[in-house]
């Protein structure tokens, strides 16, 4: 099995960049496709973005589209969220998931980084 470690997520200014990672051990990070989420305080978790196995098609949730960008590097075992143009909206723990296909649950999570953005 993958376990999924996160880092990244800090206190950051309106209009700020930051970038979550993901880093795999267990298993090679080309196994699975890979996904990004988020829970805001007293809210649900959502969806945010996914990326296929080898980077070749990505997904955005409408609201962060053209702000956020996933990406992965299967060479060094690691996924990532670039999160551009932060808003306070923004805040939420993020997690990163894994699944081994397409159609498949994500099965694997990482611990969660919180990101707060400060107006």
């Amino acid at each position: 099995q993958v376990q999924l470690v996160q880092s990244g997520g800090r206190l950051v200014q309106t209009g700020d960049s930051l970038r979550l990672s993901c880093a795999a051990s267990g298993r090679t990070l080309g196994a699975y496709s890979l996904g990004w989420f988020r829970q805001a305080p007293g809210k649900d978790r959502e969806f945010v973005a996914a990326i296929s196995r080898f980077g070749g098609n990505t997904y955005y949730a409408d609201s962060v589209k053209g702000r956020f960008t996933i990406s992965r590097d299967n060479a060094k075992n690691t996924g990532y969220l670039q999160m551009n143009s932060l808003r306070v909206e923004d805040t939420a723990i993020y997690y990163c998931a894994a699944r081994t296909s397409s159609t498949a649950p994500y099965d694997f999570w990482g611990q969660g980084t919180q990101v707060t953005v400060s107006s």
